[in-house]
Protein backbone atom coordinates (compact mmCIF):
# COMPACT_ATOMS: atom_id res chain seq x y z
CA UNK A 1 0.00 0.00 0.00
CA UNK A 2 1.31 4.04 -1.27
CA UNK A 3 0.36 6.50 1.16
CA UNK A 4 0.93 9.64 -0.94
CA UNK A 5 0.98 12.38 1.01
CA UNK A 6 2.74 16.32 0.32
CA UNK A 7 2.92 18.62 3.06
CA UNK A 8 2.77 21.92 0.58
CA UNK A 9 -0.06 22.95 -1.14
CA UNK A 10 0.13 23.36 -5.29
CA UNK A 11 -1.21 26.70 -5.66
CA UNK A 12 -4.27 26.61 -7.38
CA UNK A 13 -4.81 29.45 -9.98
CA UNK A 14 -8.19 30.67 -10.49
CA UNK A 15 -9.14 33.67 -12.42
CA UNK A 16 -12.61 33.46 -11.79
CA UNK A 17 -12.86 33.25 -8.14
CA UNK A 18 -14.24 36.61 -7.81
CA UNK A 19 -17.37 35.40 -9.47
CA UNK A 20 -20.48 34.35 -7.43
CA UNK A 21 -21.80 31.06 -7.31
CA UNK A 22 -24.84 32.03 -9.62
CA UNK A 23 -22.55 33.86 -12.16
CA UNK A 24 -20.59 30.63 -12.76
CA UNK A 25 -23.53 28.47 -13.43
CA UNK A 26 -25.37 31.36 -15.80
CA UNK A 27 -22.30 31.22 -17.44
CA UNK A 28 -21.70 27.45 -17.30
CA UNK A 29 -25.42 27.15 -19.44
CA UNK A 30 -25.29 29.51 -21.85
CA UNK A 31 -25.06 26.89 -24.49
CA UNK A 32 -28.04 25.33 -23.37
CA UNK A 33 -30.14 28.35 -22.91
CA UNK A 34 -29.36 29.85 -25.84
CA UNK A 35 -32.24 29.04 -27.94
CA UNK A 36 -34.93 29.72 -25.29
CA UNK A 37 -33.41 33.34 -24.63
CA UNK A 38 -33.69 34.06 -28.41
CA UNK A 39 -37.09 32.66 -28.27
CA UNK A 40 -38.38 35.22 -26.09
CA UNK A 41 -36.61 38.25 -27.76
CA UNK A 42 -39.31 40.60 -29.27
CA UNK A 43 -43.11 40.81 -28.91
CA UNK A 44 -44.74 37.54 -30.02
CA UNK A 45 -47.81 36.27 -29.99
CA UNK A 46 -48.74 33.35 -27.64
CA UNK A 47 -50.05 30.69 -29.70
CA UNK A 48 -50.04 27.42 -31.23
CA UNK A 49 -46.95 28.78 -33.46
CA UNK A 50 -44.96 29.75 -30.43
CA UNK A 51 -45.98 26.77 -28.07
CA UNK A 52 -44.64 24.63 -30.84
CA UNK A 53 -40.94 26.34 -30.83
CA UNK A 54 -40.90 26.87 -27.24
CA UNK A 55 -41.30 22.61 -27.52
CA UNK A 56 -38.92 22.49 -29.89
CA UNK A 57 -36.59 24.50 -28.20
CA UNK A 58 -36.76 22.01 -25.04
CA UNK A 59 -36.65 19.12 -26.48
CA UNK A 60 -33.12 20.42 -28.31
CA UNK A 61 -31.65 21.12 -25.20
CA UNK A 62 -32.54 17.56 -24.32
CA UNK A 63 -35.19 17.92 -21.82
CA UNK A 64 -36.73 14.91 -22.75
CA UNK A 65 -40.32 14.23 -24.12
CA UNK A 66 -42.43 13.49 -20.77
CA UNK A 67 -40.71 16.46 -19.02
CA UNK A 68 -41.24 18.58 -22.00
CA UNK A 69 -44.66 17.07 -22.88
CA UNK A 70 -45.38 18.44 -18.92
CA UNK A 71 -44.34 21.20 -19.03
CA UNK A 72 -46.14 22.45 -22.45
CA UNK A 73 -49.48 20.92 -21.19
CA UNK A 74 -49.47 22.79 -17.74
CA UNK A 75 -48.62 26.14 -20.02
CA UNK A 76 -52.05 25.17 -22.33
CA UNK A 77 -53.88 24.65 -19.75
CA UNK A 78 -53.13 28.04 -18.10
CA UNK A 79 -53.28 29.78 -21.48
CA UNK A 80 -56.94 28.71 -22.04
CA UNK A 81 -57.98 29.65 -18.31
CA UNK A 82 -56.23 33.39 -19.46
CA UNK A 83 -53.98 33.16 -16.44
CA UNK A 84 -51.20 33.57 -19.49
CA UNK A 85 -51.74 36.06 -21.58
CA UNK A 86 -48.37 37.44 -22.78
CA UNK A 87 -44.57 36.49 -22.80
CA UNK A 88 -43.97 38.27 -19.41
CA UNK A 89 -46.75 35.67 -18.05
CA UNK A 90 -45.58 33.20 -19.80
CA UNK A 91 -42.04 33.40 -19.07
CA UNK A 92 -43.42 33.80 -15.31
CA UNK A 93 -45.17 29.96 -15.45
CA UNK A 94 -42.24 28.49 -17.56
CA UNK A 95 -39.94 29.11 -15.07
CA UNK A 96 -42.32 28.01 -12.24
CA UNK A 97 -42.98 24.73 -13.85
CA UNK A 98 -39.49 23.87 -14.55
CA UNK A 99 -38.58 24.66 -11.21
CA UNK A 100 -41.19 22.36 -9.65
CA UNK A 101 -39.92 19.85 -11.79
CA UNK A 102 -36.81 19.75 -10.54
CA UNK A 103 -37.00 20.46 -7.10
CA UNK A 104 -37.35 17.01 -5.82
CA UNK A 105 -33.97 16.35 -6.61
CA UNK A 106 -32.70 19.21 -4.98
CA UNK A 107 -31.55 17.50 -2.04
CA UNK A 108 -28.20 17.99 -0.17
CA UNK A 109 -25.70 15.51 0.48
CA UNK A 110 -25.07 15.52 4.54
CA UNK A 111 -22.14 14.55 5.54
CA UNK A 112 -22.57 12.59 9.29
CA UNK A 113 -19.81 11.02 10.89
CA UNK A 114 -20.64 8.80 13.81
CA UNK A 115 -17.19 7.64 15.07
CA UNK A 116 -16.84 6.20 11.20
CA UNK A 117 -15.60 8.23 8.83
CA UNK A 118 -18.03 8.66 6.06
CA UNK A 119 -17.37 6.80 3.35
CA UNK A 120 -18.20 8.30 -0.25
CA UNK A 121 -17.99 5.62 -3.56
CA UNK A 122 -17.76 7.41 -7.07
CA UNK A 123 -18.90 5.36 -9.72
CA UNK A 124 -19.48 6.48 -14.09
CA UNK A 125 -18.45 5.61 -17.54
CA UNK A 126 -15.13 6.39 -18.92
CA UNK A 127 -14.76 10.16 -19.84
CA UNK A 128 -17.41 11.32 -17.48
CA UNK A 129 -15.19 13.15 -14.71
CA UNK A 130 -15.16 10.86 -11.87
CA UNK A 131 -11.35 11.90 -11.04
CA UNK A 132 -11.31 15.61 -11.95
CA UNK A 133 -14.90 15.58 -9.55
CA UNK A 134 -13.64 13.74 -6.37
CA UNK A 135 -10.39 16.19 -6.66
CA UNK A 136 -13.27 19.06 -6.57
CA UNK A 137 -14.99 17.27 -3.93
CA UNK A 138 -11.84 16.76 -1.56
CA UNK A 139 -11.47 20.44 -1.68
CA UNK A 140 -14.79 20.95 -1.17
CA UNK A 141 -14.88 19.16 2.54
CA UNK A 142 -11.28 20.23 3.34
CA UNK A 143 -12.38 23.90 3.09
CA UNK A 144 -15.27 22.98 5.21
CA UNK A 145 -12.70 21.91 8.23
CA UNK A 146 -13.09 17.84 7.12
CA UNK A 147 -10.38 15.83 7.21
CA UNK A 148 -10.28 13.60 4.18
CA UNK A 149 -8.71 10.95 2.59
CA UNK A 150 -8.35 9.72 -1.04
CA UNK A 151 -8.44 5.83 -3.09
CA UNK A 152 -7.35 5.64 -5.75
CA UNK A 153 -9.50 2.63 -6.89
CA UNK A 154 -9.58 3.14 -10.42
CA UNK A 155 -6.14 0.72 -10.52
CA UNK A 156 -6.93 0.06 -14.51
CA UNK A 157 -5.84 3.29 -15.62
CA UNK A 158 -2.64 4.79 -14.92
CA UNK A 159 -3.12 8.09 -15.26
CA UNK A 160 -6.43 8.06 -13.37
CA UNK A 161 -3.67 7.49 -10.61
CA UNK A 162 -1.32 9.89 -11.18
CA UNK A 163 -3.78 12.50 -11.30
CA UNK A 164 -5.42 11.54 -8.02
CA UNK A 165 -2.19 11.82 -6.53
CA UNK A 166 -2.17 15.13 -7.96
CA UNK A 167 -5.28 16.30 -6.53
CA UNK A 168 -4.21 15.12 -3.24
CA UNK A 169 -1.09 17.16 -3.21
CA UNK A 170 -2.62 19.87 -4.44
CA UNK A 171 -5.08 19.78 -1.02
CA UNK A 172 -2.91 18.20 1.08
CA UNK A 173 -4.88 15.23 1.18
CA UNK A 174 -3.63 11.65 1.53
CA UNK A 175 -4.09 9.12 -1.43
CA UNK A 176 -4.00 5.69 -0.84
CA UNK A 177 -3.32 3.93 -4.19
CA UNK A 178 -1.12 0.52 -5.16
CA UNK A 179 0.43 -0.57 -8.44
CA UNK A 180 -1.66 -0.65 -11.68
CA UNK A 181 -3.36 -2.84 -12.07
CA UNK A 182 -4.16 -4.12 -8.60
CA UNK A 183 -7.97 -5.32 -7.58
CA UNK A 184 -9.80 -1.93 -7.12
CA UNK A 185 -11.72 -3.62 -4.44
CA UNK A 186 -8.57 -4.49 -2.51
CA UNK A 187 -7.40 -0.60 -2.74
CA UNK A 188 -10.37 0.24 -1.61
CA UNK A 189 -10.43 -2.12 1.72
CA UNK A 190 -7.03 -0.73 2.66
CA UNK A 191 -8.21 2.86 2.11
CA UNK A 192 -11.04 2.40 4.68
CA UNK A 193 -8.81 0.66 6.86
CA UNK A 194 -6.11 3.54 7.07
CA UNK A 195 -9.02 5.90 6.93
CA UNK A 196 -10.50 4.26 10.07
CA UNK A 197 -7.14 4.54 11.62
CA UNK A 198 -6.00 7.77 11.39
CA UNK A 199 -9.79 9.41 12.34
CA UNK A 200 -10.21 10.27 8.55
CA UNK A 201 -14.11 12.46 8.41
CA UNK A 202 -14.37 11.59 4.76
CA UNK A 203 -12.86 8.68 2.43
CA UNK A 204 -13.62 9.26 -1.37
CA UNK A 205 -13.16 6.27 -3.50
CA UNK A 206 -12.55 6.35 -6.97
CA UNK A 207 -13.09 3.53 -9.60
CA UNK A 208 -12.55 2.60 -12.88
CA UNK A 209 -15.09 3.74 -15.76
CA UNK A 210 -17.18 0.76 -17.26
CA UNK A 211 -19.28 1.17 -19.79
CA UNK A 212 -22.84 0.79 -18.67
CA UNK A 213 -23.38 -2.58 -21.25
CA UNK A 214 -20.50 -3.91 -19.59
CA UNK A 215 -21.93 -6.43 -17.45
CA UNK A 216 -18.69 -8.09 -16.56
CA UNK A 217 -17.75 -5.25 -15.30
CA UNK A 218 -20.71 -4.13 -13.47
CA UNK A 219 -20.35 -7.07 -11.94
CA UNK A 220 -16.84 -6.35 -10.27
CA UNK A 221 -18.38 -3.59 -9.09
CA UNK A 222 -20.94 -5.07 -7.08
CA UNK A 223 -17.69 -7.16 -6.16
CA UNK A 224 -15.87 -3.66 -5.18
CA UNK A 225 -19.04 -2.94 -2.98
CA UNK A 226 -19.07 -6.04 -1.26
CA UNK A 227 -15.21 -6.52 -0.21
CA UNK A 228 -16.00 -2.45 0.95
CA UNK A 229 -18.23 -4.02 3.83
CA UNK A 230 -16.28 -6.35 4.92
CA UNK A 231 -14.04 -3.40 6.22
CA UNK A 232 -17.02 -1.59 6.93
CA UNK A 233 -20.22 -2.76 6.76
CA UNK A 234 -22.22 0.47 6.43
CA UNK A 235 -20.15 0.71 3.19
CA UNK A 236 -20.38 3.05 1.16
CA UNK A 237 -22.31 5.74 3.11
CA UNK A 238 -22.83 7.71 -0.56
CA UNK A 239 -22.84 6.13 -4.07
CA UNK A 240 -22.15 9.30 -6.19
CA UNK A 241 -22.67 8.41 -10.12
CA UNK A 242 -20.88 10.78 -12.43
CA UNK A 243 -22.77 11.37 -15.61
CA UNK A 244 -21.51 13.69 -18.83
CA UNK A 245 -24.12 16.22 -19.35
CA UNK A 246 -23.20 16.23 -22.95
CA UNK A 247 -24.23 12.77 -23.58
CA UNK A 248 -27.37 14.10 -23.76
CA UNK A 249 -30.29 11.39 -23.47
CA UNK A 250 -27.24 8.65 -23.21
CA UNK A 251 -26.79 9.57 -19.37
CA UNK A 252 -29.92 9.02 -18.80
CA UNK A 253 -29.84 5.18 -20.30
CA UNK A 254 -26.13 4.99 -18.20
CA UNK A 255 -28.15 6.07 -14.93
CA UNK A 256 -30.79 3.20 -15.27
CA UNK A 257 -27.62 0.78 -15.93
CA UNK A 258 -26.01 1.36 -13.17
CA UNK A 259 -28.90 2.14 -11.20
CA UNK A 260 -29.49 -1.73 -11.50
CA UNK A 261 -25.91 -3.11 -10.35
CA UNK A 262 -25.46 -0.84 -7.24
CA UNK A 263 -27.78 1.43 -4.71
CA UNK A 264 -27.29 4.62 -6.69
CA UNK A 265 -27.81 7.27 -4.26
CA UNK A 266 -26.80 10.85 -5.59
CA UNK A 267 -26.23 12.24 -8.97
CA UNK A 268 -23.24 14.43 -10.04
CA UNK A 269 -23.84 16.07 -13.56
CA UNK A 270 -20.57 17.56 -14.77
CA UNK A 271 -19.55 19.46 -18.22
CA UNK A 272 -22.38 21.64 -18.07
CA UNK A 273 -20.53 24.04 -19.71
CA UNK A 274 -19.80 22.05 -22.86
CA UNK A 275 -22.81 21.70 -24.13
CA UNK A 276 -26.01 22.84 -25.63
CA UNK A 277 -28.11 19.51 -23.86
CA UNK A 278 -27.87 20.52 -20.36
CA UNK A 279 -31.86 19.79 -20.62
CA UNK A 280 -31.03 16.60 -19.35
CA UNK A 281 -31.05 17.10 -16.16
CA UNK A 282 -34.59 17.83 -16.81
CA UNK A 283 -35.35 13.78 -17.34
CA UNK A 284 -32.74 12.21 -14.94
CA UNK A 285 -35.28 14.21 -12.47
CA UNK A 286 -38.05 12.90 -13.81
CA UNK A 287 -36.91 9.23 -14.52
CA UNK A 288 -34.52 8.32 -12.36
CA UNK A 289 -35.99 10.29 -9.09
CA UNK A 290 -32.50 10.55 -7.58
CA UNK A 291 -31.14 13.14 -5.62
CA UNK A 292 -28.60 15.79 -8.33
CA UNK A 293 -26.41 16.67 -5.68
CA UNK A 294 -23.76 18.84 -7.22
CA UNK A 295 -23.62 20.11 -10.92
CA UNK A 296 -20.44 21.01 -12.52
CA UNK A 297 -20.34 24.24 -14.77
CA UNK A 298 -16.86 24.62 -15.16
CA UNK A 299 -13.18 23.53 -14.63
CA UNK A 300 -12.02 25.57 -11.62
CA UNK A 301 -13.08 23.96 -8.23
CA UNK A 302 -15.90 26.05 -7.03
CA UNK A 303 -17.72 25.53 -10.63
CA UNK A 304 -18.79 22.40 -8.56
CA UNK A 305 -21.96 23.64 -7.35
CA UNK A 306 -24.43 22.12 -4.52
CA UNK A 307 -27.52 21.51 -6.93
CA UNK A 308 -30.24 23.99 -6.67
CA UNK A 309 -33.52 24.12 -8.61
CA UNK A 310 -34.43 27.64 -8.96
CA UNK A 311 -30.68 28.83 -9.57
CA UNK A 312 -30.79 26.53 -12.50
CA UNK A 313 -33.49 27.56 -13.82
CA UNK A 314 -32.30 31.19 -13.66
CA UNK A 315 -29.26 30.57 -15.04
CA UNK A 316 -31.03 28.74 -17.74
CA UNK A 317 -33.15 31.47 -18.66
CA UNK A 318 -29.85 34.08 -18.73
CA UNK A 319 -30.56 35.29 -22.42
CA UNK A 320 -33.81 37.10 -20.96
CA UNK A 321 -34.38 40.02 -19.67
CA UNK A 322 -33.95 40.99 -15.29
CA UNK A 323 -37.46 42.11 -15.59
CA UNK A 324 -38.84 39.26 -17.50
CA UNK A 325 -36.87 36.79 -15.12
CA UNK A 326 -38.26 38.11 -11.88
Amino acid sequence: MMIFKRKNKIPTTDNTKDKSMLARLKSGLSRTGTGLGDLFLGKKQIDADFLQSLEDCLLMADVGIEATEKIIQQLQQQISRHEVNDQTALLIALKKHMQDLLRPAEQTLNIERSGEPFILLVVGVNGAGKTTTIGKLAQLYQNQGKNVMLAAGDTFRAAAVEQLQIWGARHNVPVISQASGTDSAAVIFDAINAAKARNIDILIADTAGRLHTQTNLMEELKKVIRVMQKADPGAPNETLLILDASSGQNALQQAKQFQQATNISGIVLTKLDGTAKGGIIFAIAEHLQLPIRFIGVGEQAADLQPFNAENFVNALLENMTDDQIR
